[in-house]
């Protein structure tokens, strides 16, 4: 009795810790770069994978919660979307994303017009995520790293700023958290850019709402509240604005959507040391 109460006040202990701010416990090393800054961006490409396009699209969810936030001005945001099923760092030709006349230069506003958008400057920042084990991949860490780089210097070429987005673990291996936050705390802090924590802002979602599903079938991909979940740390780190009490819900019961928006700015707040 005394060694099973003895290992009650630990599970106890630990799960007091990861409540009161997983996101301490999982990010070992600190990210340099903890803002874009008053000018934040207004228009973003999002580079990536599956992660990014379930759901409608996780871009989309994060432009209607930036237009939300700034009515008088929703005009002037937009996010557009270049992936591939499965893809890393290195399946993305980079370089053709920002060729002039092409990718972003026209879109639709919210009446199905056709805009042109500016040439000299079609996106402000340019968020990407490598595969979704790439990062802490035996094989693929090492071209994780290299393309990171790579990628990077490309996006700052063309007048824009490199944002890397932290991926989740999956669902039946929680371990991949820290894992993937070090790694891409690192690749950020090499290259100057800021970090999204999405990864942090599930697990630190799942200490407190153990019974919310976050995935999809198949425990990788996200599922509605998942994306939505990204959608709001995206939101919060890009603008350094809180989610909680925006308007855009994605069609999530409110009580769900507040839960999801408070987590998203607790875990950026912590994440970034503010």
């Amino acid at each position: 009795m005394p060694g099973m109460f003895r290992a009650m006040l630990v599970m106890l202990a630990v799960a007091g810790c990861i409540a009161a701010g997983p996101t301490a416990a999982l990010a070992q090393t600190k990210p340099v770069v903890t803002s874009l800054g008053p000018d934040f961006p207004k228009s973003e490409i999002f580079i990536g994978n599956s992660f990014f396009y379930y759901n409608n699209g996780l871009p989309s969810h994060v432009s209607l919660l930036e237009k939300a936030a700034d009515p008088d001005h929703k005009q002037d945001y937009r996010a557009t979307m270049v992936t591939i099923g499965g893809s890393g760092f290195d399946w993305h030709d980079v370089e053709s994303y920002f060729r002039p006349n092409a990718i972003g230069s026209y879109s639709f506003d919210d009446h199905n017009n056709v805009v042109f958008n500016k040439r000299d400057k079609l996106f402000d920042a340019a968020v990407m995520m490598d595969c979704s084990q790439c990062p802490i991949h035996p094989r693929l860490k090492t071209v994780f790293t290299e393309f990171a780089k790579k990628d990077s210097d490309i996006v700052r070429a063309h007048g824009a700023r490199p944002v890397f987005f932290m991926s989740w673990a999956y669902a039946d291996k929680p371990e991949m958290t820290a894992q993937l936050a070090e790694a891409y705390t690192i690749a950020g802090n090499a290259n100057d850019a800021l970090v999204i924590p999405a990864g942090l802002a599930f697990a630190r979602a799942l200490s407190g709402q153990p019974e919310l599903n976050l995935y999809a079938a198949d425990k990788r991909h996200p599922s509605l509240a998942g994306t939505y979940l990204a959608a709001c740390t995206v939101f919060a780190a890009l603008t350094g604005r809180s989610p909680v009490g925006n308007s855009y819900l994605a069609g999530i019961d409110e009580p769900t959507a507040h839960f999801l928006q408070t987590v998203a700015w607790q875990t950026v707040q912590d994440y970034y040391g503010k």
